[in-house]
């Protein structure tokens, strides 16, 4: 037995390494939008909070359109054995009579059929709340990765232009040994270099914030790891905002929901017309006589729909339901279409200023760059006309890299209106 024991903790030994392994080896979330967007549709509590909530109401809807519950009733005739001139009982075959009663409540037709209609309407709003959902959810984490992938670039940057500091440091003492420059040419790049320290520091802080932000919205630790952007979402050419406009009403869960909402107001309405007739009760009641069923009872009943004045009341309710519903549909269209035009406008200004910048501003302050440097070296140019010229190119870098992250945020808004990818 000892041979066999020790092969299956062998065995259970093995099996633990390679789950260990696999974990271990298993890819961090962050290299790519679709894996932070793959979790999320795994883990993310609040998207699981809509899903059920979208469940329960569908399973309402199964139970709305059913038949109430009958009641059953017992009544003891004669229980205190005054005619046989017994003693008072509770014992169906030792009193006068006993009358058994079962009655079905029966709801006007087609009263069922509109409360099952309005519940399934319902139903369909939380399912389009769910949707809507995973849109918001989406845009955040795609906006998040946004912000963290600039914010890197902008820290390769800032680490880029540090090593230039140093190296115009260094530019600085050598002319300043020669007696080619004051030593405050040195001193003054070493200050540039300090406060783009505080910079860096500044940077790294923020793009901890966002990292915490990601790690909130995929529901894990707020320090876990993530895996550094690679690369950001690619970016449409062109924007059309006709075809945009007509996707958001054809595919917008909020407008879905709202179209919902429209029909259960509806069937809402038609059943409150419906409660104008009565509901009716059948019921039956065998009646027992000592140990026999004597007799039987047949019994309908209905309600006397009498009090007209609060049924108008409940049926104009009703309508301004139904028709803050219509409104509510329109003021959302409105504002969505806004929301819509506003993005694509801010989407198109960024593509238009990274373009001019790439092309236009940022060769310029290249080439201003390298005229200053080479006119400082030949003390031709002061040193703070050579930092005026760096600061020109760090800035016409840092615009780019915001104007493409502007167009990151703009594009993850115009998804999140539109229903999905563009």
């Amino acid at each position: 037995m000892k041979p066999v024991k020790c092969g299956l903790a062998a065995m259970a030994a093995l099996c633990a390494l390679t789950v260990r392994a696999d974990v271990s080896s298993s890819p961090l979330p962050g290299g790519s939008v679709e894996s932070l967007l793959a979790l999320a549709r795994q883990q993310s509590p609040e998207l699981i909070a809509l899903r059920l909530e979208a469940d329960a109401a569908r399973e309402r809807a199964a139970a709305s359109g059913a038949l109430p519950d009958p009641t059953a009733r017992i009544e003891w005739r004669d229980f205190t054995n005054e005619m046989s001139g017994g003693s008072a009982t509770l014992v169906p075959s030792r009193v006068g009579s006993t009358k058994y009663t079962l009655i079905q409540p029966l709801p006007w037709w087609g009263k069922r059929d509109l409360k099952r209609a309005s519940a399934e309407a319902e139903a369909e709003a939380a399912a389009a709340g769910s949707d809507a959902g995973w849109l918001e959810l989406a845009a955040r984490i795609k906006a998040a990765y946004a912000l963290d992938y600039a914010l890197a670039r902008q820290l390769a940057l800032s680490r880029e232009v540090a090593d230039l500091l140093d190296r115009l440091e260094a530019i600085g003492r050598n002319r300043y040994a020669h007696g080619l420059a004051p030593q405050q040419d040195a001193i003054r790049a070493r200050v540039e270099h300090t406060a783009l320290q505080s910079e860096i520091v500044q940077t790294e802080n923020e793009r901890h914030h966002a990292q915490v932000r990601i790690n909130g919205l995929l529901a894990r630790p707020a320090h876990a790891a993530l895996a550094e952007p690679q690369a950001p979402r690619a970016l449409p050419a062109t924007l059309d905002h006709a075809v945009l406009a007509e996707r958001l009403r054809a595919n917008n869960p909020g407008l879905f929901a709202d179209e919902a909402r429209i029909r259960a107001a509806e069937k809402n309405r038609d059943a409150v017309y419906r409660n104008r007739y009565p509901d009716l009760a059948l019921g039956i009641s065998p009646i027992q006589t000592r140990n026999r069923v004597s007799e039987w009872e047949l019994m309908l009943e209905l309600n006397i729909p009498l009090q007209q004045g609060s049924r108008r009341s409940q049926e104009r309710e009703a309508e301004r339901m139904l028709e803050a519903a219509r409104a509510k549909r329109d003021a959302g269209a409105n504002r969505l279409l806004t929301e819509l035009a506003e993005n694509v406008s801010a989407f198109e200004a960024a593509q238009r200023i990274e373009r001019l910048t790439r092309s236009e501003l940022l060769p310029q302050a290249e080439l201003t760059f390298q005229a200053a440097l080479a006119g400082y070296e030949n003390g031709k140019v002061d040193f703070a006309t050579l930092l005026d010229a760096q600061r020109q190119i760090r800035k016409a870098k840092q615009d780019v890299i915001k104007a493409q992250a502007e167009q990151q945020l703009r594009l993850a808004e115009i998804e999140k209106l539109t229903g999905g990818e563009i």
